[in-house]
C-alpha cells in the first residue's frame, strides 16, 4: 500500500566536498554535486543553466546566501536560500534568512527565522 519514495536531489553524485575540518573565506561558484561538512563564509551559488545540488550536512554552516536548483540542508545557513528546483530541509536545519522555494520539504524540528517565498510562474519568467 505504501512505497518508499525514491528522491530526486537533482545530481546525487558529489563531486565537490568541503569537509568538516575545512572554513572557506569568499564565494563559491559550482557546478554538479556539492556537500558541505566544513564552514563557508561567502554566498554559494550554482553555475547558471548546469545541473547542480548543494548538500549541507548537520555540522556544516554557510554564512551567506545559497542559489542552486536542489539545496537539501541540515545545517546551519545564515543568508538567504533561493532553491529553483527543490529545497528539502531536515530536523537539525537552521536558517537565518528567507527561503525562496519552488518545492519545498520540512522535517519536524527544522527551523527557519525569515520569510518562506514561494516562487510563482511570473517570477521564474523574470529570472
Amino acid at each position: 500500500m505504501f512505497k518508499r519514495r525514491e528522491k530526486n536531489n537533482g545530481d546525487a553524485r558529489v563531486e565537490t566536498l568541503i569537509g568538516k575540518s575545512v572554513s572557506v573565506q569568499g564565494d563559491v561558484e559550482f557546478s554538479g554535486g556539492m556537500h558541505i561538512d566544513g564552514r563557508i563564509t561567502g554566498n554559494v551559488h550554482a553555475i547558471q543553466g548546469e545541473p547542480a545540488a548543494l548538500s549541507v550536512s548537520e555540522h556544516g554552516v554557510i554564512d551567506g546566501s545559497v542559489e542552486a536548483p536542489s539545496v537539501v540542508l541540515n545545517g546551519r545557513v545564515n543568508g538567504d536560500i533561493y532553491g529553483s528546483e527543490r529545497v528539502i530541509l531536515g530536523a537539525k536545519a537552521r536558517v537565518q534568512g528567507n527561503v525562496h522555494y519552488s518545492v519545498i520539504e520540512m522535517a519536524l524540528g527544522a527551523e527557519i527565522n525569515g520569510k518562506l517565498v514561494p516562487r510563482s510562474a511570473t517570477t521564474e519568467q523574470q529570472s
